[in-house]
């Protein structure tokens, strides 16, 4: 099978990539020691560039982009965005989550506005106007502006989250399943808006997925992350589909599965999650597993013994003496 693999992601470039991650590991103290979420994390991005990042739950995917968000810092390695070292959240970077994240008594036109009104504090109202309706517009929202999020789908309520962070003129946009809750149909749809839109804008686009074929449709190289702890990015595959994009074009172009058929292999074989017992917790001795099954099933069979007796006990007290019909007393 022909491979598509990047095998230059690590290596050295005469001239500062985009977006850095530099040797990036994240822990967390926990009451067993410290737990080691990311280790040894390499990552460069081009301007402009579309990456998605898959990977099992819990391999630290999210904990990734937290950082180049700012909301989290490295408990080692850097983060730069264009030679700075990415310390604190910034308009620079916008993000939108997998629920949306509106203020549910605003309007779909109010919560954009909010981001816009915070980052250009020094504009005029018409201006921020403008802004706010063009960045609607551009998601197809004219017509729902006025309306609140509980009278949105949320094919919709999505629509307003992008346009929310697309009004804030991000050199980074950041994607965290931001599709995941829709329905088949209403995600192949904000795909195609969201490609369209990161042709026309040229941003850098760093997004999470659970979903293959969405990652093959939309970008440019598909970073897939190992297990955790101690996740760390295992392959990544480069996209050879010529943009812009047909979906029905490139599944029907074979190296498409072969692309898909290598990112399964990766997650459901060499890295399913009960590929290492190392990497999982520590299991206790045989013998103290044995006494600890043999001490529950006494306790057990105990217990349902205790219950049975007393319901046996209720139900005779309770149940009339019919051997002598005398010392039952006739209704008046």
């Amino acid at each position: 099978m022909q491979t598509f693999t990047d095998k230059t992601v690590n290596s050295s470039t005469t001239t500062q990539p985009f977006l850095l991650v530099s040797n990036v590991a994240k822990e967390y103290p926990t009451q067993e020691g410290v737990y080691t979420v990311l280790d040894g994390v390499e990552l460069q991005v081009n301007e402009g560039e579309f990456v998605c990042i898959i990977g099992h739950s819990g391999c630290g995917k999210s904990t990734l982009l937290n950082m180049v968000a700012g909301f989290s810092s490295p408990s080692r390695g850097q983060v730069l965005l264009q030679d700075k070292e990415v310390k604190e959240p910034g308009p620079d970077r916008m993000m939108v989550f997998q629920n949306y994240s509106l203020l549910p008594w605003k309007t779909a036109f109010e919560n954009v506005y909010i981001g816009v009104n915070s980052v250009y504090p020094e504009k005029s109202q018409a201006e921020k106007v403008k802004i706010v309706e063009e960045n609607l517009s551009l998601v197809g929202l004219t017509e729902a502006a006025q309306k609140k999020p509980a009278q949105l789908s949320g094919g919709m309520k999505q629509r307003v989250a992008i346009a929310r962070a697309l009004a804030i003129r991000p050199q980074v946009l950041i994607l965290d399943e931001p599709f995941g809750a829709l329905d088949a149909i209403t995600k192949e749809e904000l795909q195609e808006e969201l490609l369209k839109i990161w042709q026309e804008h040229q941003l850098t686009v760093l997004m999470i997925t659970h979903d293959i074929d969405e990652a093959l449709f939309l970008c440019d190289r598909l970073v897939m992350m190992t297990n955790g702890p101690s996740a760390k990015i295992g392959e990544v595959l480069k996209m050879p589909f010529a943009r812009p994009r047909v979906r029905s074009q490139i599944t029907e172009d074979p190296r498409y599965y072969e692309l898909r058929n290598e990112a399964l292999d990766f997650l459901y074989n060499r890295f399913a999650h009960s590929e290492d017992p190392n990497e999982d917790a520590p299991e206790q001795p045989r013998t103290e597993n044995l006494v600890g099954k043999i001490v529950a099933t006494i306790g057990g069979i105990a217990l349902l013994a205790f219950v049975g007796f007393s319901l046996i006990q209720m139900f005779t007290s309770k149940t009339p003496n019919t051997a002598n019909p005398a010392t039952i007393e006739a209704p008046r």
